[in-house]
């Protein structure tokens, strides 16, 4: 084996302090989704650097950095961004059931003219050329390490007592009007940017609508030496990866523990190939294959 040419840039990688694991973990858990809680107070320069600086250290596949942060601080801009929203919002209204409209209502939209900055972040695919490594059979790549960018701008802003919120409703042509973004260039992400002194304890979203979201152990699939014979496709698109070659007609034995994404237990006799799996989100069981 020859040796690594690049071996000198190598740095010391240990385990990071007690403290700053625990102020990681603290940005991570206590970063919210900002709509109205916004200070008037005019975020820095040096700060608004050091936040584009942590969105700009994100990874990026085949090293693109497809990103492109737009500030929009003219309060005429802004407002003119809002009633783009608010157009976007009032036919969204109508996309949902009677019952939920007045819930959906109730979520503000005031951050956009409130928070003293936004941030309209986009993706230029043509940003590393026509061929990239890692994005050359999934050309999304680009647009996840654009949102890789997005959440770490998130963090950061978080252990500055900077809010952000992300505004997804709008009618994309409205918006590259207002700021001249060229029809190749993907509209990723608006964020609305201002100091905060209070945040919700839980999403809220979670808060309004009573919703608790599924516990990230429903969200976590582990097929690293499991054959899944039959799964039934729910939850989010990885879920796909499990789907079924044939159902294997296999009732559920005694649940004996979780297993990330349900529960599994015995069936049968018991050796390789006597586990079934029951789905975390509608209960159908499965077959696992699992070497022993």
């Amino acid at each position: 084996m020859q040796p690594d040419p690049f071996a000198h840039a190598l740095l010391h990688a240990g385990e990071f302090s007690k403290a700053e694991r625990a102020a990681v973990y603290r940005a991570i858990e206590t970063r919210r989704d900002v709509r109205d809680q916004f200070l008037p107070d005019p975020l820095p320069d040096e700060l608004v650097m050091r936040l584009l600086a942590a969105a700009h250290a994100a990874p990026s596949v085949g090293f693109m950095q497809p990103w492109n942060f737009i500030l929009i601080c003219d309060p005429a801009i802004r407002e003119s961004a809002r009633a783009a929203f608010s157009r976007a919002n009032d036919e969204a209204v109508e996309m949902f059931a009677e019952e939920s409209r007045d819930l959906y209502r109730s979520l503000k939209l005031e951050g956009i003219v409130k928070a003293p900055l936004s941030i309209c972040v986009t993706c230029d695919p043509d940003r590393a050329g026509p061929v990239v490594l890692g994005r050359t059979h999934n050309p999304r790549m680009d647009v996840y390490s654009t949102v890789c960018a997005v959440q770490n701008l998130w963090l950061a802003a978080r252990a500055e007592g900077v809010g952000v919120g992300w505004v997804s409703i709008f009618r994309e042509e409205d918006v590259r009007a207002l700021l001249g973004i060229p029809d190749r260039v993907e509209i990723v992400a608006w964020l609305c940017l201002g100091y905060v002194d209070q945040l919700y304890g839980e999403p809220e979203l979670a808060l309004r609508a009573g919703a608790s979201g599924w516990p990230w152990r429903s969200w976590s699939f582990r097929i690293a030496g499991v054959t899944v014979d039959h799964c039934c496709g729910c939850g989010p698109a990885d879920f796909g990866l499990l789907r079924s070659i044939s159902a294997s007609g296999r009732k559920a034995g005694p649940t004996v523990r979780t297993f990330l994404f349900g529960s599994y237990g015995r069936s049968g006799g018991g050796g390789a190939g006597g586990w079934t799996v029951a789905c975390g989100f509608c209960g159908r069981v499965c077959s696992l294959v699992i070497p022993e």
